[in-house]
Parts: C-alpha cells; sequence; structure tokens
C-alpha cells in the first residue's frame, strides 16, 4: 500500500455532500458540505458566513443530480433580526438561475423553516423535539439541512467566567453537538453552525497560542483572532471553515494640491474561505466575493 492510499479517507467519496452553490467554492470543499456531520463556519462579523449559509438553505432544495438534497432546510437563529429581506433577494436569484429545473410557481422560502432560540438551555429543548419533526416533516420535502447561526452568541453572554458556570457551559457544549451528530447520522443531515472570533491575547506558545487545525494563526480586518468558545468546543465539530476579510491597497490618486493634499487611496476588500480541519479535506482555501446573487468562488 502506498502512502497516498493510507492518507485517502473513504468517507470523501461516499458521504453525500450539499453544495454550496458555487462551483469553485465546491471544487475547494470536494464537493460541498458533507452530510452526517457538523461543519463549522467561523468568521467575524460582516464576513459572510450568514449569507453563505442562506445560499445553503436554498442549495439544499436542488435535486441530488445538480448536487443538492432535495430537502427543506431547518435555520435556527440566535442574533435578531432574521436577515429576510436578503433571503427574498438571493431566492429571487436562485429561482432564476435554476429556472430550467424548478417549476414556475416554486417557491424557495416555502422549503426553509425559521426557527429564533435565545438561550442555549432553549436551542437544547429545540434539538430534543427534532426527531418527530424530521419523521414527520412540514413540507413536501424532507429537512436534511440544519443551520445554527450562532453558536457563540448563545454562550458568549449568558454564562461568566467561574468554575460552575464553566463546567454547566462544557455541559451543554457535549449535549448540544452529541444531540446534532446524533441527528445528523440517524436521518442524513448536513448541519452547519457558525461562530464567531476574538481577539487572539497572548504568546503563541501559550495556551491561548494553542493551534488547531491547519493554519498557525487566523488573521481577519488586520488582526490576529481566533475561534470563540475555546478548545471545548473546537473538539464537539467535525470540520472547521474560516472566513477571512482583508482590505489591500489596490492604486493611489494624487490630489492637485501635491503630495498628501487630498491624496485618496483605492483599497480592495479580498476575502477567501480556508480549511481549518476536515478528515475529509487536506489543507486549502478560495477566494470569494458577496454580490447582489450570492457568494461567488473566484478564479485565481
Amino acid at each position: 500500500m502506498i502512502p497516498q492510499n493510507l492518507l485517502q479517507n473513504p468517507l470523501a467519496l461516499t458521504t453525500q455532500k450539499c453544495t454550496l452553490g458555487c462551483p469553485i467554492l465546491d471544487r475547494c470543499l470536494a464537493g460541498g458540505v458533507p452530510c452526517n456531520s457538523i461543519t463549522e463556519l467561523v468568521a467575524e462579523s460582516g464576513s459572510g458566513k450568514t449569507q453563505l449559509c442562506l445560499q445553503l438553505v436554498l442549495s439544499a432544495q436542488l435535486p441530488t443530480s445538480l448536487g443538492g438534497l432535495a430537502a427543506s432546510s431547518l435555520y435556527i437563529h440566535s442574533e435578531f433580526p432574521f436577515p429576510s429581506r436578503r433571503l427574498q433577494q438571493l431566492s429571487q436569484s436562485f429561482r432564476s438561475s435554476y429556472s430550467h429545473v424548478l417549476d414556475s410557481e416554486y417557491n424557495p422560502l416555502d422549503f426553509v423553516l425559521v426557527r429564533g432560540v435565545q438561550s442555549a438551555d432553549q436551542l437544547f429543548d429545540v434539538l430534543l423535539k427534532m426527531d418527530s419533526v424530521l419523521l414527520r416533516p412540514p413540507t413536501q420535502l424532507p429537512v436534511r439541512l440544519i443551520v445554527i447561526d450562532s453558536i457563540a452568541a448563545l454562550f458568549r453572554g449568558e454564562f461568566e467566567n467561574t468554575p460552575f458556570d464553566l463546567k454547566r457551559r462544557s455541559s451543554l457544549f457535549f449535549k448540544i453537538s452529541g444531540k446534532l451528530k446524533a441527528l445528523a447520522e440517524r436521518f442524513g443531515l448536513a448541519v452547519v453552525v457558525t461562530n464567531q472570533v476574538v481577539d487572539f491575547v497572548g504568546q503563541a506558545g501559550g495556551l491561548n497560542g494553542l493551534r488547531v487545525g491547519n493554519l498557525g494563526s487566523l488573521w481577519s480586518s488586520g488582526r490576529r483572532v481566533c475561534a470563540a468558545l475555546g478548545l471545548a468546543w473546537a473538539n464537539c465539530v467535525n470540520s472547521r471553515l474560516f472566513l477571512s476579510r482583508n482590505e489591500e491597497i489596490v492604486g493611489e490618486v494624487t490630489g492637485l494640491g501635491g503630495v498628501g493634499a487630498g491624496d485618496t487611496v483605492s483599497r480592495l476588500t479580498r476575502r477567501q474561505l480556508h480549511v481549518i480541519f476536515a478528515p475529509h479535506l487536506p489543507e486549502s482555501s478560495c477566494e470569494f466575493v458577496i454580490s447582489r446573487e450570492g457568494i461567488l468562488g473566484v478564479e485565481r
């Protein structure tokens, strides 16, 4: 047996994936978001993680021949208000792009179930009732995708930095992730959870600098960051993807009054998706842009 075979994960070939709605992004993730596991999206605010989730709940409705799951989705949000206007905008683009496979009366919003939660305990209660929803879905299509946006918002303000609260927080981590994994494996679900970032504090050799995944450090908006909720939560997810956003100077326009007088700088926001860790993926990254039509990968 050659070394390449030892490293090859058969799950990468056999596990069903859900397309992200863009062939470039799908290629970076070897087909899309895998079922039967938890995929985490880590990013600072405004990086595109919610928009990617909205795009995903639409793509899940596509037939399997186009990379979808032929399924409805459950979108659990903890940050208010829910971005319904953006979802409506994306659904219009979705219908236009796939008019050749969707009926003229088809409304993608009918197959997106939305549920708001305000605490980690409430989220766990919702998950405990999910078996009945998945067995008897309220739509014509089965539910095959669950999105939680975001997990960090439920934990960061609710728990104090005391031994009792830290123990209770870790217990909820494992209860929630355990239930999500059980649902994913029983019903063949794709589960996507978003997480926030915090500023990196401390030296690289300390506990806060512990390397988790492919990248030695994470950078966004010129700041070194790390995923919120720490190592305990990192052990609860199967795959972690990081969305970075950084500005680059692409040109300068000099004012008429001489150097430094009225000068303007042209900046470009460059966004990238990075694979931090995943059992079925090598280290990889892909640049993307956010447009009115959705998130699109950029060929380089």
